[in-house]
């Protein structure tokens, strides 16, 4: 093994019960430094008593690309490995072996394992690889929100799929800065794709249908936007959009759209399919939920949904064949839902009704 120094940073505010069980998964690193940007609870007097090295400054006006730079500047420059977690995030025991075994002084970045969420058996729902594990003075944040890991010269990054971190967020935080704050970076630089997709998408989470469909469109049309995949979910979310506005005749269009531009992935099908559910063409929702189960493996990108890969297919395919009279089927896609979904009465029930059809 290497003997190359890790040092992990973060930036925090009023995270006080989140502060035991990131230290317990962060302390082995060789050190550990945080960045609090105006706690007023006893965050920073646990985090001391834990013997974290501890800076408090208030950014004003709020960016987190400038918090994630001064708190990036708290590591003492002979450190070789830079590793930005949030105080709601959680690695799984053994990390930094595993991150020592592929690093080396040609490495620059290393791309990981996050699990972004959970459902409600304690099993990942959303994952995707993450990239925040850096060379000192090799990078810079940039953005005042969904701040991005810039680099500062040519970068070499290597995988370490088995380094896990889990993701547990504070549901009860307030996102209210995020779409002042995307307004802005858009503002800044209104050719940076990423951003405008996330505009588009924060509009979508606000009900602001129009502007949604507004700004993703653009999104759709700049130069830098050619991941696929997001460009997809840009076209999803304006079908989305164009439902709430009840024009379905649009939003199947959008759907399609989604469907032609990245065929590999499952979430327009299955959106798809449940619009034509609710139309009650179990004959089209059936088509396009076979044609998502058809697509084995999940992307490793933060595009993939959790609707996409638990029992919902299942259930909703179940429902269709059922209504099309392919009982037999409608038993078997419901046994699969209930699989995944063991203690859900509507299913049990489901599955009863269905079994005495075919008896």
């Amino acid at each position: 093994m290497n003997n190359y120094k890790v040092c992990v940073y973060a930036i925090t505010k009023n995270e006080e019960r989140f502060v035991n069980r990131w230290y317990e998964s962060m302390k082995e690193a060789d050190k550990i430094v945080v960045l609090d940007t105006g706690s007023d609870d006893n965050t920073v007097s646990i985090l001391k008593d834990l013997g974290v090295e501890v800076h408090v400054k208030k950014i004003d006006p709020w960016r987190f690309d400038v918090a994630r730079n001064e708190s990036l500047n708290l590591v003492p420059g002979d450190y070789d490995i830079c590793v930005c977690t949030d105080l709601d995030e959680v690695f799984e025991v053994g990390w930094k072996d595993k991150l020592l075994s592929v690093w080396n002084d040609d490495v620059t970045r290393v791309r990981y394992t996050y699990n972004w969420s959970f459902d409600e058996y304690g099993k990942p729902a959303t994952t995707f690889l993450l990239n925040k594990i850096h060379k000192r003075d090799a990078y810079k944040w940039m953005h005042p929100v969904h701040e991005v890991l810039t680099p500062l010269k040519e970068e070499k990054e290597v995988m370490c799929k088995d380094m896990i971190l889990n993701h547990y967020p504070d549901k009860t935080k307030s996102r209210s800065s995020y779409l002042p704050l995307l307004e802005l970076s858009v503002k800044e630089d209104p050719s940076d794709d990423r951003n405008m997709h996330y505009l588009g998408r924060e509009y979508m989470y606000y009900l602001r249908w129009e502007d949604c469909i507004k700004t993703l469109k653009k999104h759709l049309s700049l130069e830098k936007a050619t991941w696929r995949d997001e460009r997809a979910a840009s076209m999803r979310f304006i079908a989305r959009s164009y439902r709430a506005l009840k024009k379905d005749g649009e939003a199947i269009n959008w759907y399609l759209k989604a469907i032609e531009e990245a065929p590999y992935l499952r979430e327009a099908y299955v959106e798809l399919a449940y619009l034509y559910y609710e139309e009650g063409n179990y004959q089209n929702a059936y088509i396009y939920l076979k044609k998502a189960l058809d697509i084995k493996d999940k992307s490793n990108s933060y595009i993939n949904e959790e609707f996409a890969w638990n029992g919902f297919i299942y259930d909703l395919l179940s429902i269709c064949s059922y209504n099309l009279e392919y009982y037999e089927e409608a038993v078997e896609y419901v046994k699969f839902a209930l699989e995944l979904d063991k203690n859900n009465l509507r299913l049990q029930i489901n599955l009863e009704e269905m079994e005495k059809l075919i008896n």
